[in-house]
């Protein structure tokens, strides 16, 4: 987990693929705060990039995770001629399988999403045929960290057992 949260993402990616995270009625929950951030920076350096919102409507969420990061985006001076949007998953599984509609899965993508996160989101992408993916780490809330990671281990073996095409 350690080693593929500090990778550095190369520059003038394809995509920005921003995995959905709670949304608390219509606000992002930080965790979604801190990773719209961290693409948010990306992108403004790297003008060619288009980005890729992902997340449905959970149980407690007025909106779509995607809406939400697509919102912050406008706000924040991104075109929404470089964003795409993905409002349909329910998992970080559906995140990837739902985008393979949008893109070529051979595109230079980066994921962006939590430290804890993207040992499995990378994973995942990989079983769907993403060839060619990076990461690029959001930091966790203190307040969450241990039990993030915890649940995180018991979600990596889930998903090598489960989660396959």
């Amino acid at each position: 987990m350690y080693r593929t949260a500090n990778e550095s993402p190369p520059k003038g990616a394809d995509y920005l693929i921003v995995l959905g995270a709670k949304v608390n009625g219509s606000d992002m929950s930080l965790s979604l705060y801190n990773r719209v951030e961290a693409a948010l920076r990306y992108l403004n350096v790297n003008p060619k990039t288009k980005v890729i919102v992902t997340g449905g409507k959970g149980p407690g969420e007025d909106i779509a995770e995607a809406k939400t990061a697509e919102t912050y985006f406008l706000n924040n001076g991104i075109p929404s001629s470089r964003i795409l949007k993905e409002d349909k998953s329910t998992s970080t599984f559906e995140n990837f399988l739902y985008t393979k509609k949008l893109i070529s899965p051979q595109a230079r993508v980066v994921i962006v999403s939590n430290d804890f996160h993207l040992f499995r989101a990378k994973m995942v992408a990989s079983r769907l045929g993403y060839s060619n993916a990076h990461t690029l780490a959001a930091a966790t809330p203190n307040a969450v960290k241990i039990q993030t990671y915890t649940r995180e281990y018991a979600a990596i073996l889930k998903s090598f057992i489960i989660d396959r095409p």
